[in-house]
């Protein structure tokens, strides 16, 4: 991972890594399209973070930000206004959600899940055997006519959907442990492996826990 680049302010001349507003003076100017999330927030390269921190952090540089405050100023700082909102925005929304940090970190370090992301993980071959085979006798059930047709989702759909629940839990706990092993500069080869398999496992269980929702809330014969 790259180290954050420095400039100085075009008002006061002070050096900093690029920030919405100059932390000496407070001038704007907009920032290259392509700095990093944590940088646009004045956080520490860490997944892990304090989410009332960077909430607290997010509000404060949008109010400084706001057009509003700036709609007397240069054409190109009415511009910077509006590109860094933007930019903050982006990096607001993805920070604040740890499986959507988790995703971004792995871009970070030159990573992704890839178009592979679709294959079973093996950890979770068995739950998803299972989970497939409930589905199908779901469906079998509701698609049947006359009275044997349930008023409801079964019991053993809503078992599966606890299940997947829990395992989702858990895989979060897994995520939030990873994220609180890294420092800031690490470059962690294992790190990243597992952060990989948690991200992955997550993104097939959200899938599976869609195709769950999408059957529980099927019309059921009353």
């Amino acid at each position: 991972m790259s180290k954050t680049r420095r400039a100085g302010c075009p008002r006061c001349g002070h050096e900093h890594v690029p920030r919405p507003l100059c932390p000496r003076c407070g001038v704007i100017r907009s920032l290259p399209s392509d700095t990093d999330y944590f940088t646009v927030l004045g956080l520490p390269r860490r997944p892990v973070l304090d989410e009332a921190a960077l909430s607290e952090t997010y509000y404060e540089l949008s109010r400084g930000l706001h057009p509003d405050l700036h709609e007397t100023g240069t054409p190109e700082e009415q511009r910077a206004s509006l590109t860094n909102t933007a930019l903050l925005n982006r990096a607001y929304l993805t920070l604040r959600d740890p499986v959507s940090r988790g995703r971004y970190w792995l871009g970070l370090h030159g990573e992704a899940l890839g178009k592979d992301n679709n294959r079973v993980p093996p950890k979770l071959a068995a739950l998803v055997f299972d989970v497939q085979e409930k589905l199908a006798e779901a469906r079998a059930t509701r698609s049947a006519d006359g009275t044997d047709a349930p008023a409801g989702p079964t019991a053993e759909l809503e078992a599966v959907r606890s299940a997947l629940d829990a395992q989702v839990r858990g895989l979060r706990t897994e995520l939030e442990a990873n994220f609180s092993r890294w420092e800031e500069g690490t470059e962690s080869p294992d790190l990243l492996r597992e952060l990989k398999r948690v991200l992955s496992e997550l993104a097939y269980l959200g899938t599976l826990t869609r195709d769950v929702e999408k059957e529980v809330n099927q019309p059921w014969n009353a």
